[in-house]
């Protein structure tokens, strides 16, 4: 997001402007979506995962810039905060054993992370939120030195008008009573605590919309059986914090524009849709622009001239629009495709984990596309929001609601349903059967056993509680005990409690 914006001040000219262009790009996709001038020799996966910092003491550690120059790989880049660093894996094709080469990829990468942070004395860990965060490591010059990180918060503030305020009703722990978030910021850093992994798939046009359907029907119960952010600023809130916390980090809206049903950026979305068109027809009607900076190209011209526009207003708005299912258009070699961007995990809690969460969403997806009659059709919108959000906030605890099955607990669907349709949507998708059995094997035990990394975090702060510890010593102990698992290398349903 935002490669080439610059430290400029934007006038009301500039929006204008960038209106015009971002409705021309608008003009050329659909030209494009007419004429099928995309890219799609194979199916390709890619994988995003953000990490945390840690120092010694198991605090954050802003100290990126410094690791990112011990690691030397242009496959780690910057993220929001200075405890942050992301790991980019090069696309590769999603059939056969390529699973496996993944998941060897993944430890390589992590090894060399970790080699890099040591320098650099800190620790890579991989969580959704970091329980040790403090709201002092919330403050404006603990933003990473780069212009669109500086520019995207001044600009997210203009929009609002005051601070931000971060209040949650959690999920009690324990015997405990529920517990409540209730802090204000001055910066978006609070969005930096989202630690995620993002899983692309690179499908045809006329697949898009299918494959961007299914995606929201999973988004509740990979959220409920794949949860691992309980904790922020020292409280036990939902089983997937992330989700409250991204939307309102980032919330441009004041409470009057909320109370007109003014829609967030941070955003499950509102229909079905039949094209890609949908969403970014939708980006453009309904938000402002927050870093109007447009390019010199005209996406028509280019077109016509026999070129792929670049479509940068477009992909730059886009990027500022944090749909939980995000549609991308990208350029390879001057060549465009299409990709669906699945931001619904948290990262971790271990590699395997991380991969099997993907196998079992890429297989399930392929599924549900495959179907005679679209499951989307047989459920309302509502129905997928509602499970995306409880699932978020209660984790293996919640109720989701499934066409044919009404409402039901999201292991006994994943169990009875979804296991033997991500074995067919693997299958599908051309990738081998001792692939499909070594990550959907993970996924069922994680479900026989009711464990994910959230329902551990909680059930290991509860009993370190129970013994006499206060909040952050318990905090600090679990995550001491996380991290020696995670590197470990076993699934979280392994990890003991005790």
């Amino acid at each position: 997001m935002g490669r080439h914006v610059t430290d400029r001040v934007f006038t009301p000219v500039d929006r204008q402007r960038y209106r015009d262009k971002m409705q021309r790009g608008l003009d050329a996709l659909a030209r494009m979506l007419a004429d099928g001038n995309f890219s799609f020799p194979a199916q390709q996966m890619g994988l995003e995962m953000e990490l945390c910092l840690v120092d010694e003491r198991l605090e954050p550690s802003m100290t990126n810039a410094v690791v990112l120059e011990k690691i030397d790989d242009p496959a780690f880049t910057t993220e929001l905060g200075q405890q942050n660093i992301e790991l980019n894996v090069e696309p590769h094709l999603l059939a056969g054993d390529t699973a496996l080469d993944l998941e060897r990829r993944l430890h390589s990468a992590l090894r060399l992370a970790d080699s890099g942070a040591h320098d650099a004395g800190a620790k890579v860990v991989m969580i959704g939120t970091l329980p040790t965060l403090r709201s002092t490591h919330f403050d404006p010059h603990w933003l990473s030195h780069q212009v669109r990180y500086a520019q995207l918060n001044e600009q997210i503030f203009l929009a609002k008008g005051e601070e931000m305020l971060l209040d949650m009703e959690g999920i009690a722990l324990g015997d405990g009573p529920a517990e409540h978030l209730r802090s204000y910021a001055d910066s978006i850093l609070p969005e930096s605590a989202c630690t995620s992994v993002q899983l692309h798939l690179q499908v045809r046009p006329e697949d898009f919309a299918a494959h961007w359907n299914a995606a929201q029907c999973l988004a509740g119960v990979q959220l409920a059986i794949g949860a691992n952010s309980p904790f922020l600023l020292g409280k036990a809130l939902w089983h997937e914090t992330r989700v409250p916390l991204f939307l309102q980090a980032t919330d441009t809206r004041p409470e009057e524009l909320k109370n007109q049903g003014v829609r967030p950026r941070v955003w499950f979305g509102e229909r079905w849709i039949t094209s890609i068109f949908d969403l970014f027809e939708e980006n453009v009607r309904y938000f402002p622009a927050l870093l109007p900076e447009p390019v010199e190209e005209d996406p028509i011209a280019a077109l016509e001239a026999g070129r792929a526009p670049t479509l940068a207003e477009l992909r730059l708005h886009n990027g500022t629009i944090w749909r939980w299912n995000r549609p991308v258009y990208d350029l390879v070699d001057g060549v465009p495709h299409l990709r669906v961007e699945n931001r619904v995990l948290p990262a971790g809690p271990s590699v395997l984990d991380t991969v099997a969460n993907a196998a079992f969403f890429y297989g399930a997806q392929r599924a549900l596309t495959e179907q005679d009659r679209p499951l989307w059709t047989q459920m309302s919108f509502e129905a997928a929001e509602e499970n995306f959000y409880t699932g978020a906030r209660h984790g293996l605890e919640a109720h989701q609601y499934w066409p044919g099955a009404g409402w039901i607990a999201p292991e006994e669907l994943v169990l009875r349903r979804l296991l033997p349709m991500a074995r067919e949507g693997l299958r599908a998708c051309g990738v081998s059967e001792a692939v499909a059995d070594r990550y959907l094997g993970v996924i069922e035990q994680r479900c026989l056993r009711r464990q994910t990394g959230a329902s551990w975090q909680r059930d290991v702060v509860a009993r370190l509680e129970s013994r006499g510890q206060d909040r952050y010593t318990a905090l600090n102990g679990m995550l001491h005990r996380y991290q020696e698992m995670s590197n470990s290398g076993e699934p979280v349903h392994a990890w003991p409690v005790s």
